[in-house]
């Protein structure tokens, strides 16, 4: 959905299949030269290791990782997320690391007339203005919600980012915890990403993706949810949720997770525990609804989780 990174280097940008990029271009949002990029052996494709662990090379398209029958076994709550992601055309073309490293979404952010704080501006425009599809948790000044889907899926299954620099970083090393509203991620100048590690899925765990979003089709999501669990004798043994469309980065619910680890999976604990998932939340004046949608989104995926 970008390039494989977007921070710009004092040469130029970065351009892997700039599905994004190029609509920022168009608009005048970014300009200057331009790096292209392109896959290596290391950089692209499915690498499974000996105990079930996968490497995905950043150059890998969201179309491959969504029809992988070994990615939707082992790990059905990323597969589900790419299935889920945009139109099949952009599927198609834009790539994991480009997904991960895209940026902002809002119209302030899009709009070259609006010098916002991911600009270089001295303020957020969205907060005081039209924030109808923002945050329901105020992070930083910034309240856009960070726009990647893979980014929410691959926090609830722990992975591990590895950059041409850096190795070993998590979703939230990458993504920042919300509080620098000037930047999508923090990727250093030039660097790029190269792989996303997954750890071996856990036995007999099952996992869900569901987004809710304002039109039936090609839309960006509302709120977006990733659940994993393992249901043992009627009992969550491991639950693991992520949000997106909510926060200015994905977050973990686990004020859901601490209300359902252990306990029977009926539908009175999952419904009490779904109440939860706004807990500490505060959202804007016009982003109220997303709390109702959040928690009807967690709920329905525990539901069925549980089944």
């Amino acid at each position: 959905m970008t390039p494989i990174a977007m921070t710009p280097t004092q040469a130029g940008e970065f351009r892997a299949a700039g599905t994004d990029l190029s609509e920022r271009r168009r608009s005048g949002v970014s300009a200057g030269p331009l790096i292209d990029i392109s896959a290596t052996s290391d950089t692209i494709g499915m690498h499974w290791g000996t105990e079930g662990n996968l490497r995905i090379g950043a150059f890998t398209t969201i179309a491959a990782i969504a029809g992988d029958a070994r990615v939707a076994a082992a790990y059905p709550g990323i597969a589900a997320s790419a299935q889920g992601l945009a139109t099949p055309q952009i599927r198609h073309l834009a790539t994991l690391g480009g997904n991960l490293a895209q940026r902002s979404r809002c119209w302030y952010y899009r709009n070259p007339h609006f010098a916002c704080l991911k600009k270089g501006g001295s303020d957020c425009p969205a907060r005081p203005g039209n924030h109808l599809y923002h945050v329901i948790f105020d992070l930083g000044p910034c309240v856009a919600p960070h726009p990647s889907t893979m980014a929410a899926a691959l926090l609830a299954y722990e992975a591990k980012v590895i950059t041409d620099r850096r190795s070993g970083l998590t979703i939230g090393d990458l993504l920042g915890d919300g509080s620098n509203g000037a930047a999508d991620n923090a990727l250093q100048p030039g660097e790029m990403i190269k792989s996303i590690e997954l750890p071996s899925p856990l036995q007999g765990e099952r996992a869900l993706y569901k987004r809710a979003i304002s039109r039936t089709y090609a839309e960006w999501p509302l709120v977006e949810i990733c659940a994993r669990a393992v249901v043992k004798n009627g009992t969550f043994q491991f639950i693991r949720l992520t949000a997106g469309g909510i926060a200015p980065v994905p977050l973990r619910l686990v004020a859901v997770e601490a209300a359902l680890q252990g306990k029977k999976a009926s539908a009175s604990v999952i419904a009490d525990a779904a109440l939860q998932a706004t807990s500490g939340a505060q959202p804007l004046p016009m982003t109220g609804y997303k709390l109702d949608l959040t928690k009807g989104v967690v709920q329905d995926l525990l539901e069925r989780l549980a089944e």
